[in-house]
């Protein structure tokens, strides 16, 4: 029996009461005047008082709870289902009797979703003070330079042949880096947005990736590093974007020339047939990444601090791009590192 339930509490209610009422009555008669229960039409009074007393009773709780209580019970259920709801939405209808554990049910769930919301509004703030705080710190190097090279020519730099030229080109670079930034953050804003349209069609993505590959190689050289592309027996054919597909190639390839072990660093390039998709995985012996940090790496703008200590080149926003990309195909892209032994990126592409 469920005790919290209108009829049930009432008839426990005046159940009890009215066994309270026969034990005083009789107690109190017995010390008055013991003999007057010698009579069977005593106890016959005394029984259909007790039962008049517990209808009553019971009477009168089921209807102070039922019409008092259980009516603000109600409107507060109403009220918290009607908000979860929405307006457009048919609302769920309950047992009567089952009101107060609905009420306890929504109220548990809906302090769950709300404690979910303070939680993501945290890690959105959270979000938006590094966002910030990588934005003017990627900015204020070019900027900065501008004014520093700016200022040195207004203060009579510019009628200096031995700098004036020098500095001017050094202006354009940093304005250059300025632009790239803009540029990849409009580019990220469309993807996310759904306004840049893939221009889908079929290619080997073996030979995309050589290309690549050749295109960095001089980079590679620079940093002494290998770049290996196991090639299958077989090509490989998918169906993508090939100039967005060609970005993120270069985008984790550059990534890992960059944070790659300088003078022994190899990166491998490897397909794995996922029997409708093609997995990619491109794998470095470099510095590796964090735990902490391996979550965000896809974050624009966000750069470990071992990344920062290592190269101060680089915005940011090449892995953030490259993972709009990878999603905006409806694929996935994922990460796994060591720290000291290497990081390993893998995106999906349907096959075809």
């Amino acid at each position: 029996m469920k005790f919290h339930e209108p009829r049930n509490l009432a008839f426990l209610n005046a159940l009890i009461i009215t066994g309270i009422y026969l034990v005083l009555f009789c107690v109190s008669i017995l010390l008055l005047n013991a003999g007057v229960f010698n009579h069977f039409f005593s106890y016959l009074v005394v029984f259909f008082n007790a039962l008049l007393l517990f209808v009553f009773v019971n009477f009168l709780f089921r209807y102070t709870i039922d019409h008092f209580i259980y009516s603000k019970i109600r409107l507060v259920y109403k009220s918290i289902h009607s908000f979860k709801l929405g307006k457009k939405e048919k609302p769920i209808v309950f047992p009567e009797h089952d009101i107060i554990e609905n009420v306890q049910a929504e109220v548990d769930n809906w302090e769950g979703e709300k404690q979910k919301e303070i939680e993501q509004l945290k890690r959105l703030e959270q979000y938006r003070r590094d966002f910030i705080g990588n934005v003017s710190h990627e900015l204020k190097t070019p900027l900065f330079n501008i004014q520093g090279y700016v200022s040195t020519l207004l203060d009579g730099g510019l009628e200096d042949p031995a700098i004036n030229r020098e500095y001017l080109k050094r202006s354009e670079k940093s304005i250059e880096r300025l632009v790239k930034i803009i540029e990849s953050l409009d580019e990220i804003s469309q993807l996310e947005s759904g306004h840049i349209r893939l221009n889908i069609s079929k290619f080997d993505l073996v030979a995309l990736t050589q290309e690549v590959v050749e295109m960095l190689d001089m980079k590679a050289t620079r940093h002494n590093i290998r770049m290996i592309v196991n090639e299958p027996e077989k090509h490989i054919f998918v169906s993508a974007d090939k100039e967005k597909i060609r970005q993120v190639l270069t985008n984790i390839l550059d990534n890992s020339i960059r944070y790659g072990r300088e003078g022994n660093g190899c990166t491998k390039i490897t397909f794995f047939d996922m029997d409708k998709n093609i997995l990619t995985e491109i794998t470095d012996n470099g510095i590796g990444i964090d735990s902490l940090d391996l979550v965000r790496v896809f974050e624009r703008f966000y750069r470990t601090d071992r990344g920062r200590a290592i190269t101060r080149k680089g915005k940011g926003l090449g892995l953030a791009i490259a993972k709009h990309i990878v999603e905006a195909h409806q694929q996935t892209i994922q990460v796994r590192s060591t720290i000291g032994v290497g990081t390993t990126f893998g995106f999906t592409l349907e096959k075809t």
